[in-house]
């Protein structure tokens, strides 16, 4: 079992910057794709950034050219760097992985591929 926790969350005003970590302990393999999600109360978990076995990254549209999801297979973290942040990305943000199985690219952004997952950090930005 793989035990995921995620930290760098806080509050910011709009146009800066937050750089989230996620730490993974347990049993790690390459194979593992991993992701970032986030979710605002009464609403669905979405998909922010995920990155596949194969280290190709694939961000969300509601982050492209702002997120950017990385990973440092040495020290077994997991970052999301988002700069130029938006009230709209006030969330409660999640880290997941699959660790059974490898994922289609085309479901790498689905929450239901992902079987671990972290216990969340919160991200407010204020206008």
């Amino acid at each position: 079992q793989v035990q995921l926790v995620e930290s760098g969350g806080g509050s910011v005003q709009a146009g800066g910057s937050l750089r989230l970590s996620c730490a993974a302990s347990g049993y790690i393999r390459r194979s593992y794709c991993m992701g970032w999600f986030r979710q605002a109360p009464g609403k669905e978990r979405e998909g922010v950034a995920a990155i596949d076995s194969d280290g190709t990254t694939w961000p969300a549209d509601s982050g492209k050219g702002r997120f950017t999801i990385s990973q440092d297979n040495a020290k077994n973290t997991l970052y999301l760097q988002m700069n130029n942040l938006k009230p709209e990305d006030t969330n409660m943000y999640y880290c997941a992985a699959n660790t059974r199985y490898r994922v289609s690219w085309y479901r790498l952004l689905i929450q239901a591929q992902y079987n671990s997952w972290g216990q969340g950090t919160q991200v407010t930005v204020s206008s």
